[in-house]
C-alpha cells in the first residue's frame, strides 16, 4: 500500500511539504527524457495538446466499451506506448487524458505536482460520498482535509517500526491461515488448494480488522471448502463482496457516460450499495471500539489501532468513519493479490522458490526468524520476526519482483490544478487528467532486461549487506543503477506511488506479504496446478488475476 524524492543535483525538489515520519527520499533521477529523439535540443517553445498524437475518441471508446477495454487498461497502456510514444492523449467524452508512459517523464510530473496533488477532476467515490452525505477519507479528500489525515495517518503507519507494532495480530492471522491451507490442502489427494484468492481475502480482512479496530472476525475458520469464515459468517462474506464490487464497478461507472448511467442505473446502484456495507461494517465495529476504550480507560501498551490514532487526536467521529473505511478497502484485495500473485509465480520457477526457501531455513536455524510449529503469536516475538525478515534480500526481492510484474496501481491519475507543466516537448494545462502508466514502465526492456519474466536475483545486490533503512527506488546502494542488476530508472517502477500521495499503508503490507510467504514457505513446497493454464492480470481498478489461481501445497 509509499515515499517523497530527491531529483537531480539539489535542483528540481519536489514540492517541500513537511516531510512525513519515515519516509525516506528517493534517489537521484537522470535527466528527464521526451518524446523527442535522442540528442536533438529541446523546442525554444512546447508544443500544444493539439499536437500531441493519440487516438480518436470513437475508437477509443470503442476499445473501452466493445471490446472489453475496461478490464484491460493494462494493456493498453503498453499499446499506447508502441503505438505512440511515450506521451499521447485519449478522450472520453468530455475528459481528456494525458497518458505518460516513460519514467524520466513520470518523474518530471511528480516534480511538478505541488504539496497537495490530486488523483482525478471527477471520481464515483467521492460521488457517492456526496449522495449519501458521509465524509471522504483518505483516498478522497482534496486539500487541507486530506492533508492533515494524511499526517496522522503517516505517523501511525509510516514511521519506522509502526508496522512492527501490528506484527503479534498479524502473526496470529497467518497462522491461521496457514492451518486453514492445511485443512484444504488434505481435502484434495494431490494437496491442492482451489481458488487460493478466497483464503488470501480472508487473510487480508482479518489482518487489516485488527489493525484499524482491533478486531479479531474469525473468517479463517474451518467450515468446509466453501471459503467461508467461523466468525459472523454473513458479515464478512458480505465484506469481501462489497470490496470486490466497488473495484470492479469503479471503472465501469467512471466509463460510462452519465445519460446511459441514468438510463441503465444498475451499475451504479450496485457501486453505491457496495460501499453502503463496508460503510456499515466500519461503522459498527468502529463504534463498539471507541465504547470498549472509554469503558476501559487507559490502553496497555501495544493495544492500539487506527481508531484509536485518530479518536486520540479528536479527530470528529464522522471522519473516522470515512478514512477507516477506505482503509479497510484498501487493505483486503491488495495484499490478497500480491500474495497469491508471489506464489503463483514462485510456483512456476522452482530454483527462485528453493533459493528463497534456503535463505528462510537459515534464518530460522539461527533463531532470527521463527517458523513453522515454532512460530509465534507473541507480540515482541512476532515484532522481532518481522524486523528479521525485512532484512533478508530474497525474500524482499521476490516481493519487489512480483510488484514489478503485477502492480496493484497499474496506473496512477494525477490533476495538477493550479498552473500549466511541461511535460516532455508538451505543455499540459491546468486541470488537466495526467496517467501515469506503471504497469508499462515496470514491464520496458531498456531497464528491465526479460521484461516479462520472474527474475527475483535482478533486485539482489552483487554484496548485500541486508541494509533496509527503506524500500523505496534509490533508499539503499543496491537501488542505484549501476550498483545492482537491477532496474535502470528509480521511476521505472512505483508499485506504491511516490511523493505525498504514496500509499501510507506500504509498510504494513510488507510486513503481511513477508510474514505470510515466510510461514507458508517454511511449511509447504509450492506448485503449479496439474493442467492448468496461464493465469493474466485484469484491471478492475487494481490488477487481479484474471482467473483463479489453484496451486498444490506440500508439506516440507
Amino acid at each position: 500500500m509509499s515515499p517523497s524524492l530527491r531529483l537531480p543535483a539539489r535542483a528540481a525538489l519536489l514540492p517541500r511539504s513537511p516531510p512525513e515520519p519515515g519516509v525516506p527520499r528517493a534517489p537521484p533521477v537522470p535527466p528527464a527524457a521526451s518524446a523527442r529523439p535522442r540528442g536533438s535540443p529541446e523546442p525554444s517553445r512546447p508544443r500544444g495538446l493539439a499536437e500531441m498524437p493519440g487516438p480518436s475518441s470513437a475508437a477509443f471508446i470503442f476499445e473501452l466499451l466493445c471490446r472489453g477495454g475496461v478490464r484491460r487498461l493494462h494493456e493498453m497502456q503498453v499499446h499506447g506506448r508502441a503505438r505512440f510514444g511515450p506521451l499521447w492523449k485519449a478522450r472520453f467524452g468530455p475528459v481528456l487524458t494525458v497518458h505518460v508512459a516513460e519514467p524520466a517523464l513520470v518523474a518530471q510530473v511528480l516534480r511538478q505536482e505541488g504539496p497537495e496533488p490530486r488523483r482525478a477532476l471527477s471520481c464515483p467515490w467521492r460521488e457517492h460520498r456526496s449522495l449519501r452525505g458521509v465524509p471522504g477519507g483518505l483516498l478522497t479528500l482534496e486539500g487541507e482535509a486530506w492533508r492533515g489525515s494524511r499526517r496522522l495517518l503517516a505517523r501511525g503507519l509510516l514511521r519506522p517500526g509502526a508496522a512492527e507494532a501490528f506484527a503479534g495480530p498479524v502473526a496470529a492471522a497467518v497462522a491461521e491461515l496457514l492451518a486453514r491451507l492445511q485443512r484444504r490442502r488434505r481435502r484434495h489427494p494431490r494437496g491442492l488448494v482451489p481458488d487460493i484468492g478466497g483464503d488470501f481475502n480472508r487473510f487480508g480482512l482479518e489482518a487489516i480488522s485488527w489493525v484499524l479496530f482491533s478486531c479479531r472476525l474469525g473468517c479463517l475458520g474451518d467450515t468446509g471448502d466453501t471459503g467461508e469464515g467461523s466468525g459472523d459468517t454473513g458479515d464478512t462474506e458480505a465484506v469481501i463482496r462489497s470490496v470486490g464490487a466497488v473495484l470492479a464497478l469503479t471503472l465501469v461507472t467512471m466509463a460510462l457516460p452519465r445519460p446511459l448511467l441514468r438510463l441503465l442505473p444498475a451499475p451504479w446502484h450496485a457501486f453505491c450499495h457496495a460501499w453502503d456495507r463496508l460503510f456499515a461494517f466500519a461503522k459498527g465495529h468502529v463504534d463498539r471500539r471507541v465504547a470498549e476504550v472509554a469503558a476501559r480507560g487507559p490502553l496497555a501498551e501495544g493495544d492500539t489501532c487506527v481508531t484509536d490514532l485518530l479518536a486520540r487526536e479528536r479527530v470528529p467521529i464522522s471522519s473516522i468513519y470515512g478514512n477507516v473505511t477506505e482503509l479497510l478497502l484498501a487493505g483486503v484485495d491488495t495484499v490478497a493479490s500480491t500474495l497469491a500473485w508471489s506464489l503463483y509465480e514462485l510456483a512456476r520457477n522452482p530454483r527462485a522458490q528453493a533459493a528463497l526457501h534456503r535463505e528462510l531455513a537459515a534464518a530460522a536455524a539461527t533463531g532470527g526468524v521463527t517458523g513453522g510449529d515454532g512460530a509465534t503469536t507473541d507480540g515482541a516475538a512476532a515484532a522481532a520476526t518481522a524486523a528479521a525478515l525485512a532484512r533478508l534480500p530474497m525474500l524482499r526481492a521476490v516481493v519487489k519482483e512480483t510488484l514489478r510484474l503485477y502492480p496493484v496501481i497499474p496506473a496512477n491519475a494525477r490533476v495538477v490544478p493550479d498552473r500549466d507543466i511541461r511535460v516532455g516537448d508538451y505543455l499540459v494545462p491546468r486541470q488537466t487528467l495526467i496517467t501515469l502508466c506503471h504497469y508499462t514502465t515496470s514491464r520496458d526492456s531498456r531497464f528491465f532486461p526479460a521484461p516479462d519474466t520472474f527474475l527475483p536475483e535482478r533486485w539482489l545486490r552483487h554484496r548485500d549487506t541486508g541494509d533496509t533503512s527503506g524500500d523505496t527506488p534509490g533508499d539503499t546502494p543496491g537501488d542505484i543503477p549501476g550498483d545492482t542488476p537491477g532496474p535502470g530508472h528509480p521511476f521505472a517502477s512505483l508499485p506504491f506511488g511516490l511523493g505525498p500521495r504514496s500509499c501510507v499503508g506500504r509498510r504494513l503490507a510488507e510486513l503481511q506479504l513477508h510474514m505470510a510467504l515466510a510461514q507458508i514457505l517454511l511449511r509447504f513446497e509450492v506448485r503449479p496446478e496439474p493442467g492448468g493454464g496461464r493465469v493474466r492480470p485484469m484491471t478492475r481498478t487494481l490488477l487481479a488475476p484474471g482467473a483463479p489461481i489453484s496451486l498444490r501445497f506440500l508439506e516440507r
